[in-house]
């Protein structure tokens, strides 16, 4: 029996990451576990009135992610899983997995960047507990925009909306890793 492929899509908000990993998974035909698809309905449910509050929701999002990830893994079922994850804080929950990984970080100039987190800032279907006109406020940028210390396969993908060709040759490359084992 093959060992499980569990795909990391990861980097700053507003770099692209759920629109490849909705892409990714669709061509792969495996399930997508999205920090922000667990979320969504935790900031219906409870709210965000502030950002340490919408913090724990993303560190409660993010653990029932590591929970379900790992029982799919535990199957036989390969997952790609799509998040802001958190350089050397979310590898320990990554590390038990017995599986092949490969991450995908995200990344666009941080102009681009900011421009996307006050696009969606105004976007009334975008939850505000996001706090993404907060998010674009951050100087630095959050530590995350980093590979997670894990083994396994590293692509870096160009999020730029005009670069389709760079983002062509990421997915042909993740089909080759895909396919090989």
């Amino acid at each position: 029996m093959r060992e499980p492929r569990l795909i990391i899509v990861t980097g700053l908000p507003g770099t692209g990451k759920t629109t490849l990993a909705r892409e990714l998974a669709a061509r792969l035909r495996v399930p997508l576990l999205a920090k922000d698809a667990i979320k969504e309905p935790l900031l219906e449910c409870l709210g965000a009135a502030d950002a340490a509050r919408s913090r724990q929701l993303s560190d409660a999002s993010f653990a029932v992610l590591f929970a379900v990830a790992r029982d799919l893994v535990a199957a036989g079922m390969d997952v790609l899983l799509e998040g802001n994850f958190r350089p050397g804080e979310h590898e320990a929950a990554l590390r038990s997995y017995s599986a092949r990984v490969a991450q995908v970080l995200c990344v666009v100039e941080e102009s681009q960047r900011l421009a996307r987190l006050q696009s969606r800032a105004a976007d009334p279907a975008r939850h505000t507990g996001h706090r993404d006109s907060d998010l674009a406020r951050l100087q630095p940028a959050p530590a995350s925009h980093a590979f997670l210390e894990l083994p396994g396969a590293r692509f870096r993908c160009t999020g730029d909306d005009s670069n389709a060709a760079q983002h062509g040759a990421l997915v042909a490359q993740l089909d080759r890793w895909w396919y090989e084992g």
